[in-house]
């Protein structure tokens, strides 16, 4: 990641401009992370119970351990069904009894298989909401600065198989019992991406079993965990727990391990594909055993007779060579969503001892080939299955409290798609197997890595807070590393691994990190950091990470430094993300929503811990000078939104426009982020509760398909091509308009064509000068295909007296603006209403699609800027998630427009959909839509 606490007397040391860009250097304060479970979208937590005070845990009623039945069936892997917790303070009886079966958990609180301690007492409604006002700040800290129980009973029936405990995600270090007896320390269970199996045969016994952890305290400068840097306020447990599931595996006398696919597709033809299917035996008996290993893989059989000495583990590969039905003709190749489909093959193995199967392995794949060369400006250049990828995505953030849902995770990958996006980068925070999963059917690109400035980089980031290493680092970054290594390798999802993020690892931790690699099969490209830094053996990381993070104009990012439209941006944008009012009276009381538009230097919780990120001082400064002081909160949130549209499409657009320039072009931006993991008030195009602003249009429309846009640096229309396949026969017009809708200018260029694949084509510049043109003007652009059908509308409000930026005073989070573009003219912008008709329909498979036709009515010349079509219930609330094929969408009298939204019924919760529309100088009103 990027972004850090700015410590006052840190600087940034001095950066020339041009290809070799400084690493920014910052400071940080921290908290923790991990994976799991999820806050479902929408939740607010009504209850409010006391809050317990300072130093003491809070109390609850009783609550038993889990009970999880296990199978006896060889191969069987079951997770825990989930926990009993409670702080040591409060548990006085040793570990033995604590953890063997029968003790009585009086007191103690019901956790899921994936849950921090703070996760299970927000559950279990110790606290009112955290992500509401600054109530966070109610939950004593103090009460997690001391080890807490995890304790769960499972059952078996035969003991005669061979019974292994399997378990990762433990933040940030765990004793382990089964039975009263002590299997492992903190010492060999730490740091929360390593993976540990304990034969377990000679503890368990029949019927009730009871496994334990004692949890250590966590903190992110001193353990190889998760932190939330300046991203959002910390949570006051730093997220100490287990987050992902723990798994009670039963195998007969030899144990089937690490099974995968090496997958080598032929380029450039894609005409075939080599699999080499590897695996390990292990013979867990005292004799000498043979076994006979079979399986398939696309559906081609193989299998082998292999003989094990006692407690031999071997390793076992089948090649095309030997058994060439592994070499697939014509296969099913993977793709990005927007670039075709997304077919995964199956591994199955069994290994039978005696006709009797032992252990059993499954293992779904893809097919596709990606690689990531420098280009000739030293820039990372993608390339999926031989074509190039202008990277557009989205830096990922789970929930604050690690608590993962399936359904919400989707919702935001839906999101992601629907916003024209190809990736997301999880810096730290690598998510469960479930979200790769649907990473891979959906077609999303996903970019993990170690996060910065925590004990990752607390060897080579000395503007970070992480503690230097120790040899016994050392060992638990190779382990997290080979096992992340096997879990991700086989996701065709996953492009790339970044072992460094603000600064690459040294020649020693690296080399642990690639041995690692190798040793699992890793056949994605290894970046060696995010920023623009190289190392030892790795080399140039070909990425940027140059900010910004606060609010810059949209002009900045057409300009080929900093931050602008040149090579691989790894997390940047304008800062300041200002939500929906709907979302902002769900997470503000009054007052905080009183000072949000009147005081601008006031801190703000829901911001930053961070002293550079904490208020909105620059933020609201270019929203008063551009756009007129705020008149109150709705006026705050109703300038926001238009100032958000423009600057993330700018974005967007600038990086699309650059990604096929010969000199310097583009090659990757990441929206530093896509979404937060709480309330928040930056970094995110899609906000907590999945409601939608200007953010998240603007990055639709930057995005969409076939696009025409706007160059604020040369007055350019530009068509872009994000389909495959090539367009011709377009016609693409520019009309410039004084805000009352006077015609001031008007071109049309026919007979178009551009190239697919992200191609792009200049097709008319607006003269410099256009006589009449008041400071405040429209640009309305509009894009038709051959038979006359509009295929993009793009509508920029722009002014006559430019946004002047002063390069030589960049900082590592913004540079700064001189003068602004002046853009109070919208303000004269008479009000004109919008008629709407709509109508709704749902299918069997629970989803519902309202359709909506908007129409400017009005008989004058003023357009309807930027009008908002938001679906809500009968009280007005939001329905969410939804999708639209458009919205925030600009009318000129006399014109229409149909847009559809789609969404799942049972979200209704029995209501009738209705409709409120609303806009820059559009009244609102609220319509039915049944």
């Amino acid at each position: 990641m990027l972004r850090r606490l700015a410590h006052p007397c840190r600087q940034r040391p001095h950066r020339p401009h041009g290809h070799h860009r400084r690493h920014r250097t910052r400071a940080v304060a921290l908290a923790v992370a991990g994976l799991a479970l999820l806050l479902a979208a929408g939740t607010s937590g009504a209850a409010t119970p006391a809050v317990p005070a300072a130093g003491s845990a809070p109390r609850t009623p009783s609550a038993t351990a889990p009970t999880t039945a296990v199978p006896d069936t060889p191969g069987s892997a079951t997770p825990l069904s989930g926990y009993a917790v409670q702080s040591t303070a409060r548990v006085t009886d040793t570990a033995e009894a604590v953890s063997s079966p029968g003790y009585p958990a009086t007191g103690w609180y019901p956790a899921g298989p994936r849950s921090t301690v703070l996760a299970a007492l927000l559950a279990a409604g110790v606290y009112p909401d955290p992500f509401h006002s600054t109530r966070q700040k109610l939950i004593p800290a103090a009460d997690f600065t001391v080890p807490w129980w995890y304790r769960s009973d499972f059952t078996l029936a035969d003991t005669t198989a061979r019974t292994h405990l399997d378990l990762s995600g433990v933040i940030s270090a765990a004793d382990v019992y089964v039975n009263g007896h002590r299997i492992a320390t903190t010492g060999t269970v730490t740091g929360a991406y390593t993976r540990h199996e304990f034969d377990i045969t000679a503890l368990v016994r029949p019927g009730t079993n009871t496994v334990a952890f004692r949890i250590q305290p966590n903190n992110p400068r001193k353990h190889l965990t998760m932190g939330w840097l300046d991203w959002l306020q910390p949570p006051p447990d730093q997220n100490m727990g287990i987050v992902r599931d723990v798994t009670v595996r039963r195998a007969g006398p030899v144990a089937l391990r690490d099974a995968h696919v090496v997958t080598a597709l032929a380029m450039p033809s894609m005409a075939s594909a080599d699999l080499t299917v590897k695996a390990r035996l292990r013979n867990d008996s005292d004799a000498t055993v043979t076994t006979t290993l079979s399986g398939t893989v696309g559906g081609a059989p193989f299998g082998r007779n292999v003989t094990l000495a006692p407690h031999e583990t071997r390793a076992v590969a089948f090649a095309p060579a030997e058994h060439p039905a592994l070499r697939l003709e014509s296969p099913r190749v993977w793709w990005p969503a927007h670039m075709g489909g997304q077919p995964m093959y199956a591994l199955d193995l069994t290994a039978t001892v005696n006709t009797t199967p032992s252990d059993t392995a499954h293992q779904a794949f893809g097919i596709r080939d990606v690689r990531a060369p420098l280009n000739a400006d030293g820039a990372r250049q993608y390339e999926i299955n031989g074509r190039p990828l202008l990277v557009k995505g989205g830096g990922w953030s789970p929930d604050e409290f690690l608590r993962w849902d399936p359904t919400y995770t989707e919702d935001r990958l839906k999101y992601a798609l629907d916003l024209g996006l190809n990736t997301l980068r999880l810096e730290g925070h690598i998510e469960p197997d479930e979200f790769f999963d649907l990473a891979d059917r959906h077609g999303i690109l996903t970019l993990p890595g170690w996060e910065c400035c925590t004990k990752w980089e607390g060897e080579t980031n000395r503007s970070g807070s992480g503690e230097r290493w120790t040899t016994a680092d050392h060992s638990v970054a190779r382990a997290s590393m080979a096992a992340e290594a096997a879990r991700l390798r086989h996701h065709p999802s996953v492009i790339s691994f970044l072992i460094g993020s603000d600064a690459a690892p040294n020649e020693e931790i690296e080399r642990g990190y690639l041995d690692a690699l190798k040793a699992a099969d890793w056949t994605a490209p290894v970046i060696p950091a995010a920023s623009d830094t190289s190392s030892p053996i790795t080399g140039r990381s070909g990425m940027k990470m140059t900010g910004p993070y606060d609010w810059v104009p949209p002009g900045y990012w057409y300009d080929k430094r900093e931050g602008g439209a040149s090579g691989f941006n790894s997390e940047t944008s304008a800062g300041p993300d200002i939500p929906t009012l709907d979302t902002l009276r769900r997470m503000m009381t009054p007052a905080e929503l009183e000072t949000l538009w009147k005081d601008p230097t006031a801190p703000q919780y829901h911001r930053s811990p961070s002293a550079t990120f904490d208020t909105l001082e620059l933020y609201a400064a270019a929203l008063t000078a551009r756009y007129g002081a705020p008149a109150s909160l709705e006026d705050y949130v109703r300038k926001a939104q238009l100032a958000q549209y423009e600057n993330v499409r700018a974005q967007f657009e600038a990086y699309a426009r650059n990604a096929k320039d010969p000199s310097d072009p583009s090659t990757g931006v990441v929206y530093w982020m896509f979404n937060s993991g709480w309330t928040s008030l930056h970094w995110q195009l899609v906000d907590r509760y999945l409601d939608q602003g200007g953010a998240y249009f603007g990055a639709k429309k930057a995005n969409e398909p076939l696009h025409v846009q706007y160059g604020y640096d040369d007055r350019s229309v530009t068509v872009v091509n994000n389909r495959p396949a090539p367009a011709s026969g377009l016609t693409a017009r520019v009309t410039l308009f004084a805000p009352d809708g006077t015609q001031k200018y008007d071109r049309t260029a026919t007979g178009l064509s551009v190239a697919g694949g992200g191609g792009s084509s200049t097709v008319l510049t607006v003269p410099e000068s256009v006589p009449g043109l008041p400071t405040t003007y429209l640009a309305r652009l509009l894009l038709t295909d051959a038979a006359g059908r509009e295929v993009s509308r793009n509508v920029y409000w722009l002014s006559t007296e430019e946004d002047v930026l002063d390069y030589e005073r960049s900082d590592w989070y913004y540079t700064p603006t001189t003068s602004y573009a002046d853009l109070r003219g919208l303000e004269s912008m008479p009000r004109t209403a919008v008629a709407a008709t709509a109508s709704t329909s749902a299918d069997a498979s629970g989803t519902s699609t309202t359709t909506v036709t908007l129409r400017h009515a009005g008989t004058g010349g003023t357009p309807a800027l930027l009008t908002d079509v938001h679906l809500v219930g009968e009280q007005g609330t939001p329905v969410l998630p939804v999708r639209w094929t458009d919205n925030q969408v600009s009318l000129w009298p006399g014109e229409s427009v149909t847009l559809t939204a789609t969404y799942r019924t049972v979200d209704l919760h029995g209501s009738a959909p209705r409709l409120r529309i609303s806009g820059w100088n559009t009244p609102t009103s609220t319509i039915p839509a049944a």
